[in-house]
């Protein structure tokens, strides 16, 4: 197993780190026989870094179960605060005591707030006193480090970055969301400014693994040396030395095997300009179907009425080159759960975006159309639930 130093506090982190949220279910319930020799197996392997979080149905108490038969020493273990949760700041520490007794421990490694969203969710949890609450945390050795995952736009992420002194950060990132969400300007500037960044979505939940397009497909499997498009999703993000733990959600031992195996290997330290070009090959043929040529590039924005335009057309073509859901999750998450809502929908036709777009897009047309397609029914019913209940990020 290949490991990164946390320069922070020197942790030694296993490259490869095990995403808990999809341990296998039976009866509704996690199958900790099956989870537990599956974990095993991955220490044995050399992963030390588990993460888990709050919200995730019976995978906290389910590793700690198994973290109480000895193992608890050999593994950074994180878990996530259910930030959107708290209405007082007494919130704080009863959320976190439950968690400590569902994974049968004394102490958090590595302590994340749960889908931080943009600043205006932190300056809410800064009215709670988050920041003395986590100090008192750290000198009583409770938590070790303190650090927050991501859903959003790189602008926010950015923000987020330059407003605390984090110890780490959590993002989503993989060779199609290089330039969406934080994206690779996220990646680099957090990594440049000595915080570790953990890597969530390695492979999209699968879909870069065995949900190719076929097109996509032939070009990995026409290439030499021949390796699975999993292999592949991986080893372009082992590449950037910004990376210092990919999180896969594991369920089976073969895929530990595969994925162990790819995170002993020789870190590269970069990619060949044939695998470059394949890769761009391959994005090609996954974003056949999108329905707008937006780059990324973030040279619309600031948005004067906080409208997240990458985003938004992001989602919109999630929608029609991966299927409804996909397009409707990553829109309602990235656009409608923070304080500071960016939903296409705030557009008030202004066309200061349009004057700074290299591609020429019609973005306020665009927009018009992302907000037809995705702010339906369902999203209103959602977002009004999510603004009675306070459930923001």
């Amino acid at each position: 197993m290949n490991y990164t130093i946390n320069p922070k506090n020197g942790d030694q982190l296993s490259l490869l780190g095990y995403g808990c949220m999809r341990l296998t279910t039976k009866n509704a319930a996690i199958d900790q026989q099956k989870a537990e020799r599956e974990l095993l197996f991955a220490l044995e392997q050399g992963v030390n870094y588990l993460d888990c979080a709050y919200i995730y149905p019976g995978i906290e108490t389910a590793v700690g179960k198994f973290l109480s038969k000895g193992y608890r020493d050999s593994v950074h273990l994180a878990t996530k605060l259910p930030h959107y949760l708290i209405k007082k700041p007494i919130d704080l520490d009863r959320y976190f005591e439950e968690q400590l007794r569902r994974l049968q421990t004394n102490r958090i490694d590595y302590y994340l707030l749960h889908m931080l969203g943009d600043i205006g969710a932190w300056e809410r949890m800064l009215n709670y006193g988050i920041i003395e609450w986590v100090l008192n945390k750290k000198a009583s050795g409770q938590i070790n480090n303190f650090g927050f995952s991501f859903h959003g736009g790189c602008e926010s992420f950015l923000q987020l970055i330059d407003a605390f002194d984090w110890d780490f950060c959590m993002i989503q990132y993989n060779y199609i969301d290089d330039y969406s969400q934080a994206g690779i300007r996220g990646l680099k500037y957090a990594a440049d400014k000595g915080i570790p960044v953990i890597i969530m979505e390695p492979l999209r939940g699968g879909r870069l693994a065995d949900k190719l397009p076929k097109e996509a497909k032939a070009l990995f499997d026409g290439f030499s040396p021949k390796r699975s498009p999993a292999e592949w999703a991986f080893r372009w993000l082992y590449a950037q030395k910004e990376v210092s733990v990919v999180l896969s959600g594991m369920n089976s031992i073969a895929q530990i095997e595969e994925n162990t195996r790819i995170a002993s290997e020789d870190r590269p330290a970069g990619l060949t300009c044939a695998e470059l070009e394949l890769f761009v090959k391959v994005r090609e043929a996954i974003r056949k179907n999108i329905k707008v040529p937006c780059t990324g590039c973030g040279y619309c924005m600031p948005c004067p009425q906080g409208v997240d335009i990458p985003v938004c057309f992001n989602c919109l073509n999630a929608l029609y080159s991966e299927g409804f859901y996909t397009g409707m999750k990553e829109y309602f998450m990235c656009t409608a759960l923070g304080v500071n809502q960016s939903t296409a929908s705030g557009c008030i036709r202004c066309g200061k975006c349009e004057r700074h777009c290299p591609q020429g897009i019609e973005i306020r047309r665009e927009l018009a159309l992302t907000a037809k397609k995705l702010e339906n029914i369902a999203f209103h019913a959602a977002r009004k639930i999510v603004k009675l209940r306070g459930f923001y990020r």
